[in-house]
Parts: C-alpha cells; sequence; structure tokens
C-alpha cells in the first residue's frame, strides 16, 4: 500500500507528527496530489554530499514542476478553479524556494518519506492484532517504543515524586522555621519576671515539644521519600542504560556492519533517520533524569539529613553522567565513509554526523572536526588511550570542517567535500606484506559542550580501513585488502586485525556480493561458478560442490601467490573478469549469454554433443580480463571429423574498437548459442546499427571482425568492409592456406593453444593500414 494512504489514517500524536514535516517548504498539498508521483522517484539515488548530482536534483525539480503544472492544467469546475490556481502558486514557489539549491529539496522530500514510512511502521506495530505476523526487525522496534514508553512512565513518576518531595520540604522548612521562633521565644521569657514565665513558658514548651515531634516525624518521611526517590532514580538509570545498550551495541553497531559490508557491495545501511529519533529520544530522557538528580541533590543541600542518601545522589550522578558520555561519545559516527582505496593528490569527501546534536542544542555553538590520517599501530594506541602525542601518518589538505544543523532535517553533520591526501608516511612493513596490504585510517575528532558548558566532550571516531595507492596499478591488490577486511572483520576487534584464513563459503559470500554489485546485476555467481572458482583456487579437479564446504583459503592464496603455471593470484584472475563484465558485458551476462566460468576442457566436453556451430563464451584461464568463443565445427583437415575451436581472448583493448555482440554478428559459422539459442535471437538487439549510404560521393568504412579459417567471400564488394583478423586455435591444430589470409603455423600458439594477437600484428595498426589502401588495388588484390 503507499505510503501516502497509510499516512493519512494517523491519529493523535503521530498525525501532528505528519502534519509538521509540511510547511511553505514543502505544502502538504503537494504530497497528497503528487503522491504517486512522489513516492515512485530514485530520491535515494541521490548523493547529497556529492556537488557533481546537482544536475540530477535540478531534473527532478523540474520534473515536480512540470507535474504540478500538469495536474493544475487538469482542474475543471468551481472548485478545480481555486485548485488550479494554488497549484499553480506552488509551482512558482517551489521554483523560486529551490532553483538554486535543488539538493536541498531532494534532502527535504528524503526527510519526509523516512518520517511517514517510520510513522506508519510505528502505527502498525502498536495496532495490529496479528503480534505473531510481525517480522523479526518490527518487534525489535516494537520492544524498543515499548521500553520508551516505560521510560517516559518512570520518569514523569521521578518527576511527581520529586515535586511531592519539594513540596513537604519546604513545609516542613517552614515548620522549622516555627519551632526556632518557639525557641526564641522561650529564650526571651529569661527576661520577663517569674510570674509571667510561669505563665506562658508551659504553653510554648507544649508547642515546641509538638512541633519537634512532628518534625522528627517528618524528617524521617522526607528521608523514606529520598531513598524511595532515589531507588526509582535507580531503577530507571538501569532501564535508560539496557535500552542504550540495545540501541547502541546492538542497532548502531549493525547499521556500522552494514555500511561495511555496503563497501563490498552489499544492500545499502539504510538511512539514520530511525537511529537518530532513538538517540534524541535516550537523550532527552537522560537529561531529564540528569535535571532531576541535579535538583534532588540541591533539596539535600538546601536540608541535610543524616543518612545514605547523599551516597546515593553521588552515584546516580556519576551513572547518569557516564550514561549521557557513553551516548555522546557513541553517536559521533562517519555517516559516509571516505573511500577506503585512496590515491593521494586526488580530491575525496567524507560525512560525519552527531546523532543528538539537534536535541542537545550543540548546534547553538557549532563545533569544528578535524581529519587526519593514521596508522594501524596509532589507532590501536588511541584505542587504549594511549598518548599519541598527535601523530599522523600523512597531511591531509582541507581536513577541517564546521558541524551544520539542517533545519528541515534536525540533522547537526559536517561534510568535508574537498580533502586531498598530499602526502603519505608508511611504516615497517612485516615479511611479505606489501604497501597494498598496508592499513590506514581517518581519525575525526571534535569538542563541544552540553548544558551550558556543564558536560564537555571530546569525541573522536574512525573511519574504516583505508589502503592509500599513488599509482591506478595499485587499485586491484589495495581493493582485494579492503574486501578481505570489510567481510571478515569481527565486531570490536583491536584495528585491524582479521582472519589469515576463511572457510571457503564464507569467501564465496564474499565474492559473490561484491561481483553482482560490480557488475550491477541480479544474476550473481551460481553453484556452477563457485565450483569453477575453487577448481582454480585449490588446483582441484572434483565438481562435487560438498568438497570444498570445509576447506579454507588463506590470505595468501587469495591475493599473495601466484596460481599455479600463472604469473597473477586468484583475486587479480577474478577482479580482471569483474572488470570486463562491467565494462563491456554487463548486458550479456544479464540474459545469460555469457557461461563465462567454465574451463577449456568443460567447453569441448559441452560443445561436442551439440551440431556444429554451437558455440559458448567463457573468461580465458590464461590472461586477466579475458573471454573467450568457443565453437564446435568440422575438422577441416580430416572428413567427418568435429572438433572445439578456441578463439584468441577479447579484452578491454578489443571491445572498445568492436562491441562483442557485433563480432559474434561478423562471424557466419558461430549459429546457436549453448545450448540451442539462435545467435540473433539472443544478440541482435545490441548489435550495431547499418552505417547509412554516401554522402557527398564518400563511403563510409565498416570494421568487421573475420576469422581466417571460417571467413567466407563478401557477397557485397560495395559495402567496403574493413576486416580484423582473429585467429582461431582448435583442440588439435591443422594449418589451412587461404589465398587472401597468410598461411598459419603452430608456432603462433601459445601453452594453451590460444593464439597470440601480438606474434601477429596490431589490430589497430592493420585497420589504418586497410583504410589508407586505394580501393581499387584493395579489391584488385583481392581477386587475383
Amino acid at each position: 500500500m503507499a505510503v501516502w494512504i497509510q499516512a493519512q489514517q494517523l491519529q493523535g500524536d503521530a498525525l501532528h507528527q505528519m502534519q509538521s514535516l509540511y510547511g511553505q517548504h514543502f505544502p502538504i498539498e503537494v504530497r497528497h496530489y503528487l503522491s504517486q508521483w512522489i513516492e515512485g522517484q530514485l530520491w535515494d539515488a541521490i548523493d547529497l554530499e556529492n556537488p557533481q548530482e546537482e544536475f540530477k536534483a535540478k531534473r527532478l525539480l523540474d520534473s515536480l514542476i512540470q507535474e504540478l503544472q500538469k495536474k493544475a492544467e487538469h482542474q475543471v469546475g468551481e472548485d478545480g478553479f481555486l485548485l488550479k490556481i494554488k497549484l499553480g502558486h506552488y509551482a512558482s514557489q517551489l521554483k523560486s524556494t529551490y532553483d538554486r539549491c535543488p539538493l536541498e529539496l531532494v534532502r527535504c522530500i528524503k526527510h519526509i518519506l523516512y518520517t511517514e514510512q517510520r510513522l506508519v511502521r510505528e502505527a502498525n506495530n502498536s495496532s495490529s492484532p496479528l503480534g505473531g505476523m510481525i517480522d523479526s526487525m518490527s518487534q525489535k522496534y516494537q520492544q524498543i517504543n515499548q521500553a520508551f514508553e516505560e521510560l517516559r512512565i518512570l520518569t514523569q513518576d521521578t518527576e511527581n515524586d520529586l515535586r511531592k518531595l519539594q513540596h513537604n520540604q519546604e513545609y516542613f522548612i517552614i515548620q522549622y522555621q516555627e519551632s526556632l521562633r518557639i525557641q526564641a521565644q522561650l529564650t526571651s521569657l529569661a527576661t520577663l519576671p517569674p510570674a509571667d514565665r510561669q505563665l506562658r513558658e508551659p504553653s510554648l514548651l507544649s508547642k515546641r515539644a509538638t512541633v519537634e515531634a512532628w518534625l522528627t516525624r517528618e524528617a524521617n518521611t522526607l528521608q523514606k521519600y529520598r531513598l524511595g526517590l532515589a531507588e526509582k532514580h535507580q531503577k530507571t538509570l538501569a532501564l535508560l542504560r539496557k535500552q542504550q545498550t540495545v540501541i547502541l551495541d546492538d542497532e548502531l553497531i549493525q547499521w556500522k556492519r552494514r555500511q561495511q559490508l555496503a563497501g563490498n557491495g552489499g544492500p545499502p545501511e539504510g538511512g539514520l533517520d530511525i537511529l537518530q529519533s532513538w538517540c534524541e529520544k535516550l537523550a532527552e530522557t537522560i537529561w531529564q533524569n540528569r535535571q532531576q538528580i541535579r535538583r534532588a541533590e540541591h533539596l539535600r543541600q538546601q536540608l541535610p539529613i543524616p543518612g545514605p542518601i547523599e551516597e546515593l545522589l553521588n552515584d546516580l550522578n556519576s551513572t547518569i553522567t557516564d550514561i549521557i558520555s557513553t551516548l555522546v561519545t557513541s553517536t559521533f559516527i562517519i555517516e559516509k565513509q571516505p573511500p577506503q582505496v585512496l590515491k593521494t593528490q586526488t580530491k575525496f569527501a567524507a560525512t560525519v554526523r552527531l546523532l543528538v546534536g539537534g536535541k542537545l542544542n550543540v548546534h547553538m555553538n557549532p563545533p569544528q572536526v578535524k581529519a587526519t590520517i593514521i596508522s594501524e599501530q596509532q589507532a590501536k594506541a588511541l584505542l587504549k588511550n594511549e598518548n599519541t602525542r598527535n601523530d599522523s601518518s600523512g597531511e591531509i589538505l582541507n581536513n577541517n570542517c564546521v558541524m551544520e544543523y539542517h533545519q528541515t532535517t534536525g540533522t547537526l553533520s559536517a561534510h568535508f567535500r574537498n580533502m586531498s591526501l598530499k602526502r603519505i608516511k608508511r611504516s615497517d612493513r612485516r615479511g611479505a606484506e606489501s604497501v597494498t596490504e598496508e592499513k590506514f585510517t581517518i581519525l575525526f575528532e571534535s569538542q563541544f559542550s552540553v548544558g551550558g558548558n556543564e558536560l564537555v566532550f571530546q569525541v573522536k571516531t574512525l573511519s574504516l580501513p583505508v589502503v592509500v595507492i599513488v599509482h591506478g596499478s595499485q587499485d586491484n591488490n589495495a581493493t582485494a585488502t579492503v574486501l578481505w577486511d570489510n567481510a571478515f572483520a569481527e565486531p570490536g576487534r583491536v584495528p585491524f586485525i582479521v582472519p589469515d584464513k576463511v572457510l571457503w563459503p564464507q569467501l564465496c559470500d564474499a565474492l559473490n556480493m561484491k561481483y553482482r554489485a560490480e557488475v550491477q546485476s541480479n544474476r550473481g555467481l551460481s553453484e556452477e561458478n563457485l565450483v569453477f572458482l575453487a577448481q582454480k583456487a585449490f588446483s582441484s579437479s572434483s565438481s562435487n560442490p560438498e568438497d570444498y564446504r570445509s576447506m579454507t583459503m588463506t590470505w595468501s592464496q587469495f591475493n599473495r601467490e601466484s596460481l599455479p603455471g600463472r604469473n597473477f593470484t586468484f583475486w587479480q584472475w577474478f577482479d580482471g573478469v569483474m572488470e570486463l563484465t562491467k565494462k563491456h558485458l554487463k548486458p550479456h551476462w544479464n540474459d545469460g549469454a555469457i557461461l563465462g566460468f567454465v574451463n577449456k576442457q568443460q567447453a569441448q566436453d559441452m560443445l561436442m554433443s551439440k551440431p556444429n556451430g554451437t558455440f559458448l563464451l567463457r573468461f580465458s584461464d590464461s590472461e586477466i580480463g579475458g573471454i573467450t568463443i568457443a565453437w564446435v565445427a568440422e575438422n577441416p583437415n580430416k572428413a567427418g571429423e568435429r572438433m572445439v575451436w578456441n578463439l584468441m581472448p577479447y579484452t578491454t583493448k578489443d571491445f572498445s574498437i568492436r562491441s562483442l555482440s557485433d563480432r559474434i554478428s561478423d562471424l557466419n559459422h558461430l549459429l546457436f548459442l549453448y545450448p540451442d539459442r539462435p545467435k540473433d535471437e539472443v544478440f541482435s538487439k545490441y548489435y550495431t546499427p547499418p552505417l547509412s549510404k554516401a554522402v557527398d560521393g564518400y563511403v563510409k568504412p565498416q570494421i568487421k571482425q573475420v576469422v581466417p579459417e571460417f571467413a567466407t567471400p563478401n557477397p557485397d564488394p560495395a559495402a567496403n568492409p574493413t576486416y580484423m583478423d582473429h585467429a582461431a586455435s582448435p583442440a588439435v591444430s591443422h594449418p589451412s592456406n587461404y589465398g587472401i589470409y597468410p598461411a598459419m603455423s603452430d608456432s603462433m600458439l601459445d601453452n594453451d593453444g590460444d593464439f597470440d594477437l601480438d606474434d601477429t600484428m596490431d589490430v589497430a595498426r592493420h585497420v589504418e593500414e586497410l583504410l589508407r589502401r586505394p580501393m581499387d588495388g584493395q579489391w584488385s588484390g583481392q581477386q587475383s
């Protein structure tokens, strides 16, 4: 059900909260009449901290105004006339408000939608009779909200008791003053004649005895009230600490874990609005109880009564200060992490946020945040509270930022938009560790006061581990370090310790998550794909997934040691596959056209049972970031024998000249994509449209690919194609000689039977040479 439909059914305080979201900055009428359109837009896809996203926000603003104007134009009748004017006015108002700052519109609408969703969810959880059908997340939210309600009742109860105590104490003081007055009168009797003294003294002594007896009883009662109030505060603080533990140690830690996994391509960590609302409720409740404890202490000082209350109040004050200190320091978090592979001399951004900043009025005196890069050893020393003498491991430019308060969202945050790592100071490396295995972190720190300088906090938070590189060629290995750390870091670890070996299924989960994110595909790695990867990683021939369940892979196997017979590691090969797929093969992978994770022998076994012309696409075993075509065809040197041919692997360089689909289209001997799909049915929607006819007497040349052993004469010389040679290696090679193409010897094949393009000619140079030839000469040479 649409959020707006459910939001309109809110009642009581929830309805008031929803209504307060709207105003001149965003009228509720706009939300109502454009509800479907608003909820259908990808607001979360816009990064509010990236100025380059402003054009997307501007496009959304323009679309919103157009939708409003369209809605206004369709209004008819007397009521429609007024609404038409109103909607037109809102369109102009929104344009003037957000035209220069469209990102603020996105921020505003995101806040509105998040809050409405939260209010609807809370209302559904509290009113639903089907408690057993509420999912675990909703149950947890319900428990948290119930605990807040219990805290509210306890805090209100202690507030009432405190007022009663104050009233009783004030009356006690009045009676105490009365006893002092009586005592003064008794003292003054000494100046009177004996007869007068005897006449008045019994009455005053009786009054004094009555008042003193009452004072004694009332002092005991006040002491009981004080002790009872302190015990209630102890109960409240115990529940507060428990609730804070649930929110900070469970919910916030889980959010941080999701944020870490998002660095590996996991689902987004989600917004902080719900967490902030909980933390703000905690802050409000903690502050109310702190003020109550301070007032109770003031009452004790005003009327000291011997007993244990002084020690109790000191303990309560210490506990509440500790609770609020934990809350403030724990809610100083990094909302947007800096890049975990950080290149020197390159601009980067980050955002830190104080979840309780608005509630504690920290923004009234905006604090400044400083960013510093520190090493793993310095991070360990920092967490042990050892004196690091403000050491850093490098120099960051633009590393100071003032926290800003956003009225519409109630967030207090600092946006570092233009930081740059000027230099890095590396430590001595251990053993085989390379520079791309060395971890750093960005330390964000600030200081601010709460409650009119009553409490001063120094807050610090560390970013996720950062690997610093100085050249793009280091990116591949740095990414491996980050992936391993993000996937296998344990909560509460010493920076930045990770297991040296993990179970293969754990690594599979991490690789699958990364692959899906990089390729931006819902089609992840299948069980067959993962078996192929296990065979490659462990040099195994077993095709049974169960054989790998209990096997472990070490970091060295992952990205230190080269694969047997290769000059690259397992990760480097896998990363090359991801990069190639991401840049050039994404639609074909999503269509299921690429089997990919199949070795040469498997491809041969699969194809030999299929008709000639059947082909499949598999990633190259011998080359990083390569994909090859394997197909079954007749052996030209032995009648009646069939064989599987393997085309020299394509790389990014090849696809920058001509796409995979066009190359497949060029090769007429490829007929069916394994197992039996006609190739045009799979790839035709990706073919490049034919070139237009000649203009002003010039004919545009066209690049096409040929495989010499399978070339067919061009039936239409007027089409004027330019051919690119591309060689095939059969399972058993038999050289053939054709009139147009030079004979190919076995010496041109590498150890795997794949054709090496570098040993023949550079494709681009060959194309350029053909384009320079006169047309007549080119065709006469072919016909001779």
